[in-house]
């Protein structure tokens, strides 16, 4: 391109063509007309004889020094040439984005049609999500209508179910979040005192207002003198919530539970209910502790293989609290 006659022409070009968008298109004309012998592709140009004139300056009609082979694809009709008013430096960027140039591949697959097919999913994993309730509905009709389907999901995969739900949460977090959230504990002591002291005087209001019998009353009162499940985690990502802060709060009510609901039953329905204390701190553990912890390592460590995986982690957490929840109809199902 630096010498015989593509230098001859390209100098020309640079010294009489005040025009920048003419300009570009006839040296870049140039420098693939140069490069084609080598790159395997030789481009045409369909340009009207009547318009050749905008592309090549006036005088450049009669060298003897480009080939006519060239010529023909430069223009129909004219042979630039014209003494060479010389640019160095600005021939030098024009060589070097010729020497950056490489011949278009065949063999590589459409991003376009992958990213479209990835969209797609993207769209229907969150219509898919963000219907989650009536997913838990419908999975307790059916455990309801056929329990044996659930059958096999005893208590023993329990622990498991519910460590997949919280590892899918998990892998989201980084210890920077709970450092933040430690910073602001007002928010926890305000949920620990609605779960333990809110929910079972409203649990006892409803069922005095309703005239429960005492058996369902007990019952009520116990469910609201419990902590708050690993669903609460799954609804706060879907809603696209503080994680950290609900796992933080889902820890200490469960923690909580250990004496907070004998406590409370005790005081309200005038008995003992016994809590396995070393059960719950490891079921603690197993579930909540463990599957954060390996999650935000996996996320520290790596962290390409958790952006690969991560926007099939809402859909995993789904299937595990449907199948929780179906199961424990279904073992239920008789005297509901």
């Amino acid at each position: 391109i630096t010498s015989g006659p593509y230098k001859t022409f390209i100098w020309t070009h640079l010294g009489t063509s005040f025009d920048m968008k003419y300009l570009t298109v006839a040296s870049l004309t140039a420098i693939s007309v140069a490069i084609s012998p080598t790159m395997g592709f030789v481009p045409s140009m369909n340009t009207p004889t009547s318009t050749t004139s905008l592309y090549m300056p006036k005088g450049a009609q009669k060298s003897p020094r480009i080939p006519a082979s060239t010529l023909s694809i430069l223009t129909p009709s004219t042979t630039p040439s014209t003494t060479p008013s010389t640019t160095p430096s600005t021939l030098f960027m024009f060589a070097e984005a010729a020497a950056s140039i490489t011949p278009p591949s065949t063999s590589s697959p459409a991003p376009s049609e992958q990213s479209d097919f990835f969209k797609a999913y993207l769209r229907t994993a969150s219509t898919v999500t963000n219907l989650f309730p009536i997913w838990t509905v419908l999975s307790t009709i059916w455990a309801l209508k056929r329990p044996a389907d659930f059958a096999w999901f005893t208590t023993e995969y329990f622990t498991a179910g519910l460590a997949a739900l919280m590892l899918s949460m998990g892998i989201t977090l980084a210890p920077a979040d709970f450092v933040r959230v430690g910073k602001r504990p007002n928010a926890v002591v305000i949920q620990f005192l609605l779960c333990y002291a809110m929910m079972p005087l409203l649990a006892l209001a409803l069922g005095i207002f309703f005239r429960l019998d005492p058996a369902l009353l007990a019952g009520m009162v116990l469910v609201g003198s419990i902590n708050g499940g690993q669903a609460s985690n799954l609804c706060t990502y879907i809603a696209k919530g503080n994680v950290a802060l609900s796992v933080l709060m889902t820890t200490a009510t469960t923690l909580g539970a250990i004496f907070m609901t004998p406590i409370l039953c005790k005081s309200i329905l005038g008995t003992v209910v016994p809590v396995d204390a070393a059960g719950i701190a490891i079921s603690t553990i197993q579930v909540v502790l463990a599957p954060i912890a390996i999650g935000m390592t996996t996320n520290k460590f790596f962290p390409k293989f958790v952006k690969a995986i991560l926007p099939f982690a809402p859909l995993v957490g789904i299937f595990s609290t449907c199948l929780l929840v179906a199961s424990a109809v279904a073992q239920g199902s008789e005297p509901i």
